[in-house]
């Protein structure tokens, strides 16, 4: 496991000396920095522990004018490290940062009180006694208070000890992995570099993930964890990745590259806030690395007040960015004003006349995390699911199926319709699909046989309902961009050649070669941004298998497929739109 532990304080008061001391690394990585002998952008550390665990730091400099660059590395961070110098005691930025540092609720938290080699005594003791009352009414109240000086390395072993013990207050977030950007260059002979820090996971070396915002995907060439090349990591900590699928102006600081569904690309949020706000207030969003400017929305059904106290409302942002439920993120609006802080109920609030439904209890329930309270609040929930919602999706799934359908294919038309008709996460229709589909049954308009729905009265016509399992596992296994070997993932599935047939001939995969297919729908957006492509430029083999984050032997057989039905056209500069690519830029 590998937490990640911020710095915060006032400027000079030895937060980079003192990560020195633990690391033996200095943080101060650009030449500016060291000549000025400040932090000027974010700085990174790591100390590796006799049990095998690392602990990550995020050096955030100090300045006033530099709070946009701290708030990039504490967006990311597990616990916070406050240094205040025993010369100075508390200054302006210290106050700036435990504000900041409450605002996105981080609560483990250690202080160090620094320089101690410069003063007497009684004066160490003296700033010690004025720490516990700044922390008094933050989150991180009751934070252990430690004396150190990174310069002669009294008190470095202990303040280590206390970090070593602050693991066990942090849980690490779980789920599918996602990585927010905080630095994207080139490095010569290698391409695009990009790190940041790794929530959830496992990631493996020849994964995909979507870049977000975009609608583009990158597969991972190399994983690199401290400078050192490894095959996955599991999860939490500082990563580098090389990246291939993708140019270096394409990234940039605030983008997000992740496998989590839940993760999408949205200008309005539903949040909570951690203090009162006040309607149509106008600052700066900062969220994981991302800043944008936003407005805060109040009034009319936004004005909203959570059971245990805090307001809820609209947070609008100047420019689309990456977000999730539970994203911590703070509102700054100057420097004179303190910032508030909040979580994310909602990346995709309802709008239109389905914001009826954003009521003060179902809000409550969302922020509760009730089971299923986000369905109710997108009217989706199958007890209580909107009418036209549930009539539009209703007949859209007995529209495929006139005798009997595979249950996948019913579930895959049932999203599709409720996309259609409201605003709805990517990650909540898989449930609000089979919900379509358990109403269906349960008034018998439909009769499910294991893997199979069929109309009442209808008998078996089609496989078997173990065979439909089969092909309903395989259609899964090939709906990737990069998909396994054709006989492998048959074997896997359980699948025998039958039901390889009846999936081509019912259009669910399309086989390129022999040993090569891919599930229908993903074969439609590979050749559909082929085609995207190929109108803008002609087409190379190579910068559609960049685009794809593929590889050589994937992209020349979809080329070669939509040449062969004059989608494309072979050219010697490329491949460019055919005779018959209207079809599918008009699907």
């Amino acid at each position: 496991m590998t937490i990640v532990v911020g710095t915060a304080g006032h400027i000079d008061h030895g937060k980079t000396t003192l990560l020195r001391a633990l690391t033996g690394i200095d943080a101060d990585r650009l030449p500016e920095e060291r000549r000025r002998g400040m932090t000027i952008d974010v700085g990174y550390a790591y100390l590796d522990l006799e049990d095998g665990t690392t602990i990550d730091f995020v050096d955030v400099p100090g300045h006033d004018k530099l709070v946009g660059n701290m708030l990039v590395g504490a967006g990311e961070i597990d616990a916070a490290l406050l240094v205040v110098a025993a010369d100075d005691g508390p200054r302006a930025q210290t106050h700036e940062h435990v504000a900041l540092l409450d605002a996105l609720g981080i609560a483990p938290a250690i202080v160090a009180v620094t320089k101690i080699d410069a003063v007497a005594p009684e004066r160490v003791e003296a700033v010690r006694a004025e720490v516990p009352a700044l922390l008094a009414a933050t989150s991180m109240a009751g934070a252990p208070i430690l004396a150190a000086s990174g310069s002669t390395g009294a008190g470095v072993d202990a303040l280590r000890d206390e970090l070593i013990a602050l693991q066990g207050r942090v849980g690490l977030p779980a789920g599918p992995p996602t990585i927010a950007l905080d630095r994207v260059f080139s490095v010569k002979g290698r391409g695009v570099v990009v790190t940041g820090t790794l929530r959830g996971g496992p990631l493996r070396r020849g994964d995909t993930l979507r870049v977000v915002p975009g609608d583009g995907w990158v597969r991972v060439r190399e994983i690199q964890v401290h400078g050192t090349s490894v095959d996955a990591v599991e999860t939490g900590g500082r990563t580098a990745l090389n990246l291939a699928g993708v140019g270096v102006a394409e990234l940039h600081r605030g983008m997000v590259l992740t496998a989590d569904a839940a993760v999408v690309v949205t200008d309005r949020a539903l949040v909570a806030f951690r203090a009162p706000v006040a309607d149509r207030a106008g600052g700066r969003v900062h969220a994981g690395t991302a800043a944008v400017d936003a407005t805060i929305g109040r009034s009319g059904r936004d004005a909203l007040t959570l059971p245990d106290g805090r307001p809820a409302g609209i947070l609008r942002l100047r420019q689309p960015i990456a977000l999730r439920e539970g994203d911590r993120f703070v509102f700054r609006r100057g420097a004179q004003l303190l910032p508030v802080g909040g979580i994310v109920l909602d990346p995709i609030p309802s709008r239109g006349i389905s914001r009826r439904r954003q009521t003060p209890d179902r809000v409550a329930a969302v922020a509760a995390g009730h089971p299923d309270a986000r369905l109710d609040l997108h009217g989706l929930l199958d007890r209580e699911m909107a009418p036209d919602v549930a009539a539009a999706a209703e007949a859209a799934v007995l529209g495929d199926v006139p005798d009997e359908a595979p249950l996948s294919t019913a579930r895959a038309t049932a999203a599709r319709a409720l996309r259609r008709e409201v605003t709805v996460r990517r990650a909540d229709l898989p449930a609000a699909a089979n919900a379509v589909i358990d109403r269906l049954v349960a008034d018998g308009r439909l009769v499910r046989v294991g893997d199979t729905l069929r109309r009442p009265g209808r008998t078996a016509t089609g496989p078997d309902p173990a065979l439909v399992a089969a092909m309903a596992r395989l259609e899964a296994a090939l709906d990737v961009p990069v998909p396994p070997a054709l006989s492998e993932a048959a074997r896997v599935a359980a699948c025998p050649p039958a039901g390889i047939r009846e999936l081509e001939r019912t259009g669910r995969v399309v086989v390129l070669e022999p040993d090569l297919a891919y599930a229908m729908a993903t074969y439609r957006d590979l050749a559909d941004r082929a085609l995207s492509m190929a109108a803008r430029a002609p087409l190379t083999p190579a910068s559609f298998r960049d685009a794809t984050g593929t590889s050589r032997k994937y992209v020349i057989a979809i080329l070669e497929d939509l040449d062969r039905r004059a989608i494309l056209r072979r050219t010697p500069a490329g491949h460019v739109p055919g005779p018959k690519a209207p079809t599918v830029a008009g699907r």
